[in-house]
């Protein structure tokens, strides 16, 4: 998969990760790109084709598809965190709605796009993903189940895309500089240094981008005895 010259179609485009994505894209040659949000009015970057979709709304996901037939890059990195655990008062609902928007919307989105994909010479999808793909935190427990149902749709799309040429590259990451983690006191990565990373595992034809070394080192730990996935965060 090569940027230059290639067209894009990023969702959640209008600010943090998405913005960046944006950015790249351009910077890096790509022949079109288009900004996908709730509100195209919110996507103020220049260079850039705004798109009205959500991607938790079938019937705009399926509009998208049939007025881009020219998109060779799908990059899935709408999102949404509720901060909520699974036995709050709130849980039901703020699981609901990131699955709605974490899972279901990169679904969507995959189905509905891998044909034009496939008629465009393959291409590819990234997922933004999480660290937290791979623990859970008691205070964005139903987040976790959201990113963690993802890598293994990542996993499996991988799987069923292989036979048309379509890469399918996961990124995982920790805390980002962006609103959704402005209120966590942490080290976080800049958005331009995590999408600097994806693009370049995109074009070495890569899977899985771990983009800082929270999600690095969570990786490494999965199969140490206990798993960190058994350790309490604290201790993580």
């Amino acid at each position: 998969m090569k940027i230059q010259d290639s067209v894009a179609l990023v969702t959640g485009a209008n600010r943090g990760l998405g913005l960046a994505f944006a950015h790249g894209l351009l910077a890096g040659g790509a022949r079109k790109v288009y900004a996908a949000a709730r509100d195209p009015a919110s996507v103020t970057l220049a260079g850039v084709e705004a798109i009205k979709l959500d991607v938790t709304k079938p019937d705009e996901v399926e509009a998208a598809a049939r007025a881009l037939g020219d998109v060779s890059v799908v990059i899935n990195n709408a999102g949404i965190s509720r901060g909520s655990g699974f036995l709050g008062d709130d849980g039901l609902p703020a699981l609901r709605a990131e699955f709605d928007t974490n899972f279901f919307g990169p679904l969507l989105m995959s189905r509905a796009f891998a044909p034009i994909l496939a008629k465009n010479g393959g291409g590819a999808i990234v997922n933004v993903l999480s660290a937290l793909s791979w623990v859970n935190m008691p205070t964005s427990s139903t987040y976790c189940a959201s990113k963690s149902a993802a890598w293994s749709l990542s996993n499996g799309l991988r799987n069923e895309l292989a036979g048309q040429g379509t890469q399918v590259l996961a990124l995982h990451v920790g805390f980002m500089d962006t609103d959704m983690v402005r209120h966590v006191k942490a080290p976080k990565s800049k958005p331009e240094d995590v999408v600097a990373q994806t693009l370049a595992a995109l074009e070495a034809g890569k899977s899985e981008v771990l983009a800082d070394e929270v999600s690095r080192r969570i990786k490494q730990n999965l199969s140490a005895e206990p798993g960190v996935y058994l350790v309490p965060p604290a201790a993580a």
